[in-house]
């Protein structure tokens, strides 16, 4: 399947053919010998190219670590191998985790050829929604579990900051980066992240946490806020809106909430500044003209202008999130969850600085007259028009209080069998 659909939509770095099959044929023996290890035993997967495989190439989808290869498995991938799952490709990202261009070309989504799968975790939703893996694992930072998410018609978990161990992981940001399942039911991504999450030493920020998910605990009565401007406006859709009636069919509790009128994106600088600190070394060593993406708002110049933040202009925007956290603090003293249009700037950027769990899930579908991308425009390479529209998944976002991702899974389930259209796939795969 993979080598007949993978060419069209480029969503795998390096397919681990022989570990799959010696791994599949493992957990053949073991389950015909009763050792059942779970619900992922004898499951493939794949994962983002940022996480570590032992003797398995780990490129982050960029030039300059093409060839690296990891003498040890990442934590995640090491909690997946004991949980059973069987490893089957390497999926692209963005190089070093932006957007979906890779060393390898554009990874496009299976719902629309034309158009990019979204980023970073372009690989993840790609392959994912193309059912070539059961599942995978992404990455978010700043967004790039929910929009290849929604681009691609999959369930995107972004957990509590702190659930799911980094360790073995590529590093862009540390006060940010999360890693989190991505597959095409809400279940099955409560399925993996109860495999993947606890504490390890190797992650400083991971911390001992409870996982209570419970699928058959009824919804009723639960608060779910909502910012009305935000659901009256653009990326807010019909769709959108529908999902906040599906909400109320449910008997939950809609609730209007405020945030203040911040400049949220003055957050960005902290994510630009980590960064550019991470990959120094690139900058240092003038490998920075490598990357395949070198138009304004990619790394390479992204990196470049972090070294011209000032000191004093960096622990100005250290300060913000504290404040923006007792912001969110405050709201979910008023309600249980928040539904949110999945793209809104100012959730993604509030919410990954919180740390907040997120859960993205198919709700609809919308049509398109022109390609979307992740990247500014270029007019000198006008995306493409469709005439007719195309139509094309679109999913919504509910948040919940640090460490609920179970109650956010909960409440997701309940909405996508309200919904209905988890099981459409697309044309062609």
């Amino acid at each position: 399947r993979i080598e007949r659909l993978d060419p069209k939509i480029r969503s795998i770095i390096t397919l681990t053919k022989d570990h799959a099959l010696a791994r599949a044929k493992a957990a053949d023996a073991e389950i015909a010998a009763g050792k059942y290890r779970g619900p992922l035993h004898g499951i493939p997967y794949g994962v983002k190219d940022l996480l570590d495989t032992k003797d398995i190439p780990t490129t982050y989808g960029a030039e300059p670590f093409r060839n690296r290869v990891p003498s040890a498995d990442s934590v995640v991938v090491r909690r997946l191998n004991d949980a059973g799952a069987v490893l089957l490709a390497k999926l692209s990202l963005g190089a070093l985790a932006l957007n979906d261009i890779w060393f390898g070309g554009q990874t496009m989504t299976p719902w629309l050829l034309e158009e990019g799968a979204s980023g970073s975790s372009a690989g993840p939703g790609a392959a994912t929604a193309a059912a070539l893996v059961s599942f995978s694992i992404g990455s978010e930072t700043g967004g790039s579990i929910v929009s290849p998410a929604m681009r691609c018609g999959v369930t995107g978990l972004r957990p509590t900051f702190g659930r799911v161990p980094r360790t073995g992981a590529m590093t862009l940001c540390w006060s940010l980066d999360k890693l989190g399942p991505m597959t095409r039911t809400v279940e099955d991504a409560m399925l993996v992240l109860h495999a993947i999450s606890g504490p390890d030493l190797g992650d400083a920020s991971s911390v001992p946490c409870r996982f209570d998910f419970d699928a058959m605990a009824p919804v009723a009565g639960l608060k779910v806020g909502y910012i009305a401007q935000w659901m009256k406006e653009s990326p807010a859709t019909d769709v959108d809106r529908a999902a906040m009636e599906t909400v109320k069919k449910l008997k939950m509790e809609l609730k209007e909430v405020t945030l203040p009128d911040w400049p949220y994106s003055s957050l960005m600088p902290i994510l630009f500044a980590e960064g550019a600190a991470s990959f120094e070394e690139l900058a240092l060593n003038n490998e920075l003209g490598s990357l395949k993406a070198q138009v304004k708002d990619a790394w390479p110049n992204l990196f470049r202008q972090a070294r011209f933040l000032s000191a004093v202009d960096f622990v100005q925007a250290d300060r913000f999130p504290r404040k923006v956290a007792q912001e969110m603090a405050r709201v979910f003293r008023e309600v249980d969850l928040l539904i949110a249009p999945s793209l809104r700037d100012e959730q993604l950027t509030i919410t990954n600085f919180t740390g907040h769990p997120s859960l993205t899930l198919r709700a609809g579908f919308v049509k398109v007259s022109e390609a979307r991308s992740d990247w500014a425009p270029d007019p000198a390479n006008p995306l493409p028009k469709f005439n007719p529209p195309r139509r094309v998944p679109h999913g919504i976002t509910i948040l919940g209080r640090l460490f609920c991702d179970g109650l956010v899974g909960r409440v997701g389930m309940a909405l996508e069998r309200e919904f209905g259209v988890a099981w459409e796939r697309p044309a062609g795969f």
